[in-house]
């Protein structure tokens, strides 16, 4: 079977290990749909009062409580408190959808509502900020990209075989906004390497090699752009589970729709110890029409309630890859 515009997408064992993103990274981490802040107490020595602006030792305040404030929240010293965990230990979770209205936000801890919690200039996600006044400020910037994030075990991998002797290799597409600089790949044997998890959908990208823009010269999927040039596309899927309850007593039930242009004979389901027929397969994104072949005699999914009429007066099951 041939899933149209599906570029291949597998997660590979990786031998060689990175300094993931996650692991370098302090503050925060993305989890699935979630973002986790994270205040570990031995990250800071010094603290800075909201007022006066004079720094104290951290030994000498007791923790009440610890805030998440930044740019998504107006800088609220009271409306984000964080869970304790232990300790030394506070986190909170918010989800990603909170954040969609921009692609990077700065924000630090405070503590006990009136002391700032400031990261270090050599943190890895930690950048420098003016106050209000001209002062200098050093503050955690989360960089949102709610559709793809760089993590060892992601479900996209992007190669570029050769150009050994560039210093620097950046992939940038539609699912970054195109940013130049964030998501650089790592130099492995015979090429560059960078894994990234990625929401399902359609997307295009690029290579920046030392500055210059190409396309992946691995990937025969490509559509024009703008500047009459090319960008690669892939179309980031998931594995989807189609089960059929009872008919225990058929010989024979096949899986059919737009995914594998009706065939009727391909995508054989599986009869289970527990009363279903069932199959597993990888799905592009988007949306795809469907039914069940019961020996012979089509039938919609009796447990989709979502149905649409497919322009030639038959009715479809749809299922919704996103």
């Amino acid at each position: 079977m041939t899933l149209k515009s599906l570029y291949i997408i597998t997660i590979l064992f990786v031998i060689t290990i990175h300094t993931s993103f996650a692991q370098n990274q302090k503050g925060y981490t993305i989890e699935g749909d979630d973002v986790v802040f994270t205040f570990h107490r031995s990250d800071y020595e010094t603290l800075s009062h909201d007022i006066e602006g004079n720094r104290i030792s951290f030994d000498d305040l007791n923790v009440d409580n610890v805030v998440v404030s930044g740019e998504f929240n107006n800088w609220s010293k009271y409306d984000w408190k964080m869970t304790k965990i232990n300790e030394d230990t506070y986190q909170l979770r918010k989800p990603l959808s909170k954040f969609d209205d921009n692609f990077t936000w700065e924000f630090k801890f405070i503590i006990n509502n009136e002391y700032w919690a400031e990261p270090s200039r050599n943190t890895f996600n930690a950048v420098d900020a003016v106050g209000e006044n001209g002062e200098q400020l050093h503050v955690y910037n989360l960089k949102m990209y709610p559709k793809a994030y760089p993590d060892d075990k992601g479900n996209v991998r992007f190669r570029l075989r050769g150009y050994e002797s560039a210093n620097k290799v950046i992939i940038a597409g539609s699912f970054n906004k195109w940013n130049e600089h964030v998501f650089k790949m790592y130099k492995i044997e015979n090429g560059w390497e960078l894994k990234l998890q990625v929401k399902p959908g359609s997307y295009e990208y690029r290579f920046i090699v030392d500055g210059q823009w190409m396309e992946d010269p691995s990937n025969p999927d490509k559509v024009r752009n703008e500047f009459n040039e090319f960008n690669s596309h892939i179309n980031v899927g998931k594995y989807q589970t189609f089960l059929l309850k009872g008919h225990q007593n058929s010989n024979k039930v096949i899986l059919s729709g737009s995914f594998n242009n009706w065939n009727e004979d391909s995508l054989k389901m599986t009869k289970t110890e527990n009363g279903y027929w069932k199959i597993r397969l990888p799905m592009s994104a988007g949306k795809h029409h469907y039914k069940f072949i019961v020996d012979g005699n089509w039938i919609l999914d009796p447990s989709n309630s979502v149905r649409e009429y497919d322009g030639e007066g038959n009715v479809n099951s749809v299922c919704m890859i996103k």
